[in-house]
């Protein structure tokens, strides 16, 4: 395979890409086109990424049962090309060296000059058994060792038929529970999967359940989620259009994914019927999710018409640019396509009541097929395509993961013209099948100034810590809590302590939780307050009300006052059966507001539906903090902090909006509080703002360095 590397001066080449057969359809297409005097730009993307080099590990010796740790070679001009060589009866030939490989760019010969064999039989190379997969650690170490192989699943349901999706699951189950190894990490993902949300696990009877839960929606244009609902009265043409777009993308973002875990091989099972960019006439709906189509069950409509069939010719090249990007990405990323058309051995593409006619039938089914082909054979994987039963096609995906050799060469021409070079690879010994990808794109000099330029500046470490609390938040399993700090008496510092159980999801179970238990103790062993916090103590705000809740969810709330200094929480969450759900311990550090020159309270967050419910907030003085950090665009915040400094006549107060990688977007409003003591209070409404995560940015200064606090949030459709 091939893949991107950056040398020492952090220049770079990206390998791999489409193949002579693509190219010899590209040039048929062209040639019809002309025919009928149509001129096109065909625009293709390439990405730039960055590998290293696996090069032949020195001779030493290496303690028993443990494996050879690999070399990483890169340059601007070296490539990397992932080899599968196999005997007559598919058998995958394991005692080749160096000496045996040719590799040809552009019909040039190269000097093979690193050369390793993978072999993985799926099983752990150690006694113990495999390691389970609980946090973003566990998933980087354990897909980089010698003995895991990766696989993931994209279930693109916007390009499988209901039945066609159905007929498909038994043959996946039983391949992930037969021909996988309990080692083997595997993924899947639906073409609106957050890729946040995508996890390599060993836990495979999730993924086995997330996979029958598959349900295909092709041609099915019925809104069923907000962001279908926003071009939910575009045509059908244009509704399949941004589908492509979607899933294409995802699918690159996946094999991104993957590429960022590991260097060797990564096989993505696509579930996909193929892809186009032409309706027929017959379901070229005005409005996708209506059927006001005049053209509707007429199958003679495109069989003759020169329009159409210049129609078809542009739909078949725009969507070969847009399979351009995903071959571009696979190869970047060392990523192999299995694609797997769960039609099985189709005669047609449509239904009779469709009208479409058998000729435009016969050409769609062809050229949605042919897109499959290709994105199998231009990133050395296999297309699973007119079959019934894909459980061969299916093992092969495995066999090809688990034998085959990397070897890797200085390119003599050292490209840089953002061309495509071929790549041919031969053995010396006769009667072998040699399967290597088909080339590369090389980076053009632009794309070389822009890799060289200065990286963007990290984000500061408390912009990450905030945005670190707020997945925190998104993760709990039982309930979400807010704890704040705010100047008490004595010396002491004030703390307001809320809880409340996690928004209901549907079709997932949930417990009911009656009340946390609560004990707060500083390091010495000192209890500042101990008792349990009902859910029944405080009244929560309407916007946090399911469309299914009848009565106010009650937000539970307590105040306390501690010692500054370290403060530990021990919190015990009860069921409504009085039985112990579960036990959290979280610790603070309290500061010490009296030792401050500036200081600033932990601020409360208050959300409004409307103008009406932000007025009446304004308005409460003891209102009870919101604690999710998840609202909807139709929001409206309001939040509420102290300040604290040795002269409140020159304190300077800022606030300001933040995107995640902590740069300014907008200056804040702050309004003054009416009186000492009182709270100062900015709203922000959050119509404006795309879906996304942002910071609100509060500072306090009295000429000398700022103090500095970031609430992190995230703004849903």
């Amino acid at each position: 395979m091939l893949s991107l590397k950056r040398g020492r001066h952090g220049r770079a080449v990206v390998q791999g890409s489409s193949s002579s057969y693509l190219a010899r359809r590209m040039n048929q297409l062209m040639s019809r086109i002309l025919s009928f005097s149509l001129c096109f730009v065909v625009s293709v993307h390439f990405g730039i990424g960055e590998a290293h080099q696996i090069q032949l590990p020195p001779p030493e010796q290496t303690q028993e049962g443990q494996p050879e740790q690999p070399v990483f070679r890169t340059g601007i001009n070296f490539v990397r090309v992932d080899v599968i060589v196999t005997d007559d009866d598919d058998n995958p030939v394991t005692d080749l060296t160096i000496e045996d490989f040719e590799v040809f760019e552009d019909g040039d010969l190269q000097t093979v000059e690193t050369l390793q064999f993978f072999e993985i039989s799926g099983t752990q190379s150690s006694s113990e058994p495999p390691r389970a997969i609980r946090s973003v650690y566990d998933e980087e170490v354990e897909a980089n060792r010698p003995d895991v192989r990766l696989f993931a699943f994209f279930m693109d349901d916007y390009h499988v038929r209901r039945g066609a999706g159905l007929r498909i699951i038994e043959p996946l189950v039983n391949f992930i529970r037969n021909d996988l190894s309990p080692s083997d990490l595997i993924a899947v993902m639906y073409p609106l999967t957050p890729l946040t949300d995508v996890r390599m696990t060993r836990n495979h009877e999730a993924i086995i359940d997330a996979i029958e839960k598959f349900r295909g929606r092709k041609y099915d244009h019925e809104p069923r989620n907000g962001f279908e609902f926003r071009y939910a009265s575009a045509s059908a043409e244009t509704v399949e259009r941004i589908r492509n777009e979607v899933s294409l993308t995802a699918l690159r973002a996946l094999m991104t994914r993957l590429g960022g875990l590991r260097e060797g091989r990564k096989s993505v099972i696509l579930v996909s019927e193929g892809y186009t960019n032409i309706v027929p006439p017959q379901l070229r709906n005005p409005i996708a999710s209506e059927f006001d189509n005049p053209r509707q069950r007429n199958p003679f409509i495109s069989s003759d018409d020169p329009r159409e069939s210049a129609r078809r010719m542009m739909a078949d090249v725009s969507i070969r640019t847009d399979l351009e990007r995903v071959f571009d990405t696979a190869n970047r990323n060392n990523t192999s396509i299995y694609a797997l058309d769960p039609r099985g051995l189709a005669s047609f593409e449509f239904d009779i009541d469709s009208g479409v006619g058998l000729t435009d039938d016969s050409n769609m089914l062809q050229s949605t097929m042919a897109t499959l082909r290709d994105l199998a054979e231009t990133t050395d994987g296999r297309a699973i395509v007119n079959r019934n039963d894909p459980t061969d096609g299916l093992r092969q995906a495995v066999r090809d993961s688990s034998a085959y050799y990397l070897l890797g060469y200085t390119s003599n021409d050292t490209p840089t013209d953002g061309r495509f070079h071929e790549i041919r690879v031969r053995v010396k010994r006769r009667g072998l099948d040699v399967r290597a990808r088909k080339g590369y794109w090389a980076l053009s000099q632009e794309d070389l100034e822009r890799l060289e330029a200065p990286a963007p500046a990290a984000a500061p470490s408390d912009v990450d810590l905030a945005l670190r609390v707020l997945e925190a938040r998104r993760n709990a399993t039982q309930i979400q809590t807010w704890i704040g700090a705010a100047k008490g008496n004595n010396g002491l510092s004030r703390m307001t302590f809320v809880w409340r159980p996690i928004p209901r999801v549907p079709g997932r179970a949930s417990m009911d939780v009656s009340g946390v238990e609560v004990v707060a103790r500083d390091e010495g062993g000192t209890t500042f307050f101990e008792g349990l916090v009902p859910a029944e103590t405080a009244i929560a705000s309407q916007s946090d009300l399911s469309p299914s809740t009848e009565k106010p969810v009650q937000l539970p709330i307590v105040t306390f006052d501690v010692e500054p200094g370290l403060l530990r929480l021990d919190l015990s969450i009860q069921g409504a059966d009085g039985r112990v759900l579960d036990n959290d311990v979280q610790t603070f550090t309290v500061p010490d507001f009296t030792e401050m020159d500036v200081a600033l309270s932990s601020a409360m967050v208050f959300r409004a539906s409307n103008a009406y419910e932000m007025r009446q907030l304004r308005t409460q003085s003891e209102a009870v903090p919101e604690i999710g950090r998840e609202f909807r665009r139709g929001d409206q915040l309001l939040i509420r902090f102290e300040t604290y400094a040795l002269s409140e006549a020159s304190l300077a107060v800022e606030a300001g909006l933040l995107n995640r990688a902590g740069d300014v977007m907008a200056k804040l409003p702050v309004v003054l509080p009416p009186a000492a003591g009182d709270f100062y209070e900015l709203g922000l409404p959050l119509a404006n703002l795309a879906p996304g995560e942002y910071l609100v940015e509060l500072t306090a200064s009295i000429g000398l360095e700022p103090v500095r606090q970031l609430i992190a949030f995230r703004v849903t459709s």
